[in-house]
């Protein structure tokens, strides 16, 4: 309660100090207290940020930039990384509530992750990142479905194309739990065994705690054991045997 008094005390020495200050300049703007837009928590010592949304687009599109694809599909991940990465590479972003956006280079289609709309082995870049671990858990209106990860990893795994590229993101941690009705929370373990039909060509890491790391490639175990919900991000290819 001290804290709340004392930022709203010093908001509204800024506010008067402010007006003096306009009186010295030429007037440009309306300052009316019915605009009043207070912002008491923004000075910190450093720049807050949702460590798994920074950092892995920033890892998937790396990767993507380097491999070069013709175009690449996005289903359902996080509007920030289609829009970017449509700026270099042209990208049809699908999901089951499509957004109204438009860009260049970028199509935002009407998509359902339990039945896509294309041809088996057909797609040589996808990525499907901090989406799956909803699925079937009702959270935006879908039915519930205990395996509805399971299907959507199938149909991801199905419409791969041979030596394709697949860029899949869930929250990772210790155990492998149920967060009803926001996410999944899953062990590398059961991520690898769900996908054990594809190569792994890179493994990434997200910790909880900043003082751990940022973006760690090939973290250790004893890392990932003492996590309760950081952000694993896996990059698979579609091999086929000879």
């Amino acid at each position: 309660m001290l804290l709340k008094r004392k930022l709203k005390l010093n908001f509204r020495d800024q506010y008067y100090q402010l007006l003096s200050l306009e009186k010295q300049s030429k007037k440009r703007f309306i300052i009316d207290e019915r605009d009043f837009f207070p912002c008491l928590y923004d000075n910190t010592t450093e720049t807050g940020f949702d460590r798994h949304y920074v950092y892995h687009p920033a890892w998937a599109a790396r990767i993507i930039k380097n491999n070069n694809p013709a175009k690449h599909i996005d289903i359902s991940s996080t509007l920030h990384f289609c829009s970017i990465l449509s700026a270099f590479i042209p990208v049809d972003f699908y999901d089951y509530r499509p957004a109204d956006l438009h860009l260049s280079d970028l199509k935002s289609l009407n998509g359902d992750l339990m039945n896509l709309p294309f041809k088996s082995d057909s797609i040589e870049s996808i990525s499907c990142m901090h989406t799956i671990e909803h699925i079937g858990l009702g959270r935006y209106g879908d039915p519930l479905d205990y395996d509805g990860d399971i299907k959507a990893i199938n149909e991801l795994k199905r419409v791969l194309a041979a030596n394709g590229s697949l860029f899949f993101v869930v929250p990772l941690g210790a155990k492998d739990l149920i967060c009803f009705n926001a996410h999944r929370i899953y062990t590398k373990e059961q991520v690898l065994k769900l996908f054990s039909d594809l190569e792994l060509k890179e493994f990434a890491f997200i910790p909880e705690e900043g003082k751990d790391g940022g973006l760690i490639v090939d973290p250790d175990q004893q890392l990932l054991a003492r996590q309760f919900c950081g952000c694993g991000c896996f990059h698979f290819i579609k091999k086929i045997s000879s």
